[in-house]
């Protein structure tokens, strides 16, 4: 079941015995998980009527004994088993999810993983209960996903401001949503984020980021490459150069899979490579500056600098600083 269908089955108060969330992406199922902990019940009812269990020091036994007790004083009871993953012997929970009582409502939080379908505890759920998979968003997805969550919010963002965001915070929903979150409460005099509000109260620098980065490096520009880089050397803190090393292989790896691209139309680049259609343009044009040949060597560069900045290949510690310029004159020489 999709994550909107059951949030609005939650909110009209379409209830299913059993809930498994499940999947890599643990943002979506806490937001289920916490909706049904915090709105299925009054606060006078969660007493009786309200457990939370941990999988790693808990009994499935327990567990199933407690989902067949009827409510007290209320219509449902609540059963929530947070990181079910840890719970051993969980298939023993399958005698219960074959049939299961009405009046209890049990939720899994099984993260980062999935529940093998093959199972009876999973066809069990399938069959009485609701199952949801919590799919990790490919990282070219989350600035839309950044402006469909602001859009809740009556606010809009710039698409270099999304951009700018993803690109220091990856994939990694619930990160994203709590700096979304202190955004919304900083910013104040306007309902539109731009890279200045970014810069004033998250602390990354609109101009010297990774992004800009890759913009002055797709272009070849080295007075501006050199700025940024001298930046990132000066606050290592928030510009790590393994981060850096690992964005920049990313990117390079998807300038020179372009060339290999049959359709090198802007919309199919934008699918193929995964990116923003924001930014589809800049990559064809940074993937014409730089020879299949050329992106090759500099992904070989790349590897060489990551087992540098760990310590290998090198007879003393150098400096990161130093190590990212000499890196970033390989690439651009």
């Amino acid at each position: 079941m999709e994550f909107e269908t059951i949030i609005q089955n939650l909110k009209s108060k379409t209830y299913s015995p059993i809930y498994l969330l499940q999947g890599e992406e643990p943002y979506f199922i806490d937001i289920i998980s916490n909706y049904i902990e915090k709105n299925v019940l009054l606060e006078a009812e969660c007493g009786f009527n309200q457990t939370v269990f941990y999988g790693k020091d808990s009994d499935p036994i327990v567990i199933a004994e407690s989902a067949m007790r009827f409510p007290m004083m209320a219509n449902q009871q609540v059963i929530i088993v947070k990181e079910a993953q840890s719970l051993n012997k969980i298939e023993t929970l399958a005698s219960y999810a074959e049939k299961p009582l009405s009046s209890t409502i049990l939720v899994l939080n099984y993260k980062y993983k999935n529940l093998d379908s093959r199972t009876r505890l999973a066809k069990a759920i399938k069959k009485n209960g609701v199952v949801f998979t919590s799919k990790k968003i490919y990282e070219n997805k989350v600035p839309n996903w950044i402006e469909t969550y602001l859009k809740g919010k009556n606010y809009t963002i710039t698409p270099q401001a999304a951009q700018i965001l993803t690109a220091y915070l990856g994939n990694d929903l619930s990160k994203v949503a709590n700096e979304l979150e202190k955004l919304v409460i900083a910013v104040k005099d306007t309902t539109k984020i731009t890279p200045e509000h970014i810069e004033k109260n998250i602390g990354l620098s609109k101009d010297y980021n990774i992004f800009e980065l890759q913009n002055a490096l797709g272009e070849k520009n080295i007075f501006k490459t050199n700025q940024i880089i001298q930046y990132f050397g000066a606050n290592p803190s928030t510009n790590p150069i393994q981060k850096t090393i690992s964005n920049l292989y990313f990117y390079f790896s998807k300038l020179f899979t372009y060339h290999f691209l049959k359709d090198k139309s802007e919309r199919n680049v934008s699918a193929e490579l995964r990116v923003h259609p924001f930014i589809a343009k800049s990559y064809i044009a940074a993937a014409k500056r730089y020879s299949p040949t050329k992106l090759y060597e500099i992904m070989g560069i790349l590897r060489d600098y990551d087992m540098k900045s760990k310590g290998f290949e090198v007879s003393t510690m150098v400096d990161t600083a130093d190590l990212q310029k000499e890196m970033i004159y390989k690439i651009l020489h």
